[in-house]
């Protein structure tokens, strides 16, 4: 099993380098759409990574359409304009979870073209979003607990 995790054109470094840890140890393969708000070389990227970079395979994506035309499998769009909560689906093995900028969250167009695979994670009304790194690992451990944890103890 092999879960991707897909930042599309993040902005905050230290969001970023918090999600290249989480995804270095659960095994989560990391997706970075371009543009990037940042330097991938960036001292506040690599500082909330630590030294987990060197367990970490980064693929850098020149935009959204090359990333759809260099992989291929089931996506998943975590936004707050989805319908459904997110332990509502079924995440299935090698999925690719996608999460919009900081600023602007993911396009509606993904969003609504694919309703069935549009999650969101349950808040208060009237309060905008939780942190990026907050909901990345939300969700990949929600898809981590529905497929028993696979190479971790």
């Amino acid at each position: 099993m092999r879960i991707n995790i897909v930042l599309v054109e993040p902005e905050i470094p230290a969001n970023t380098g918090n999600i290249a840890r989480t995804c270095a140890v659960t095994g989560a393969q990391l997706h970075l759409v371009e543009p990037l708000g940042f330097s991938i070389s960036d001292k506040h990227l690599k500082r909330a990574g630590l030294d987990y970079w060197t367990h970490l395979n980064v693929i850098v994506h020149q935009d959204i359409d090359s990333f759809f035309q260099n992989t291929g499998g089931v996506y998943y769009y975590c936004s707050t304009k989805a319908k459904k909560y997110y332990h509502q689906a079924e995440f299935c093995d090698s999925c690719y979870i996608l999460f919009g900028k900081e600023t602007k969250g993911l396009p509606e167009s993904l969003i609504y073209s694919h309703p069935e695979h549009a999650v969101k994670i349950p808040m208060k009304d009237g309060l905008r979003s939780l942190n990026l790194a907050n909901a990345v690992s939300i969700i990949l451990y929600e898809v981590l607990r529905q497929n028993g944890y696979p190479g971790l103890r």
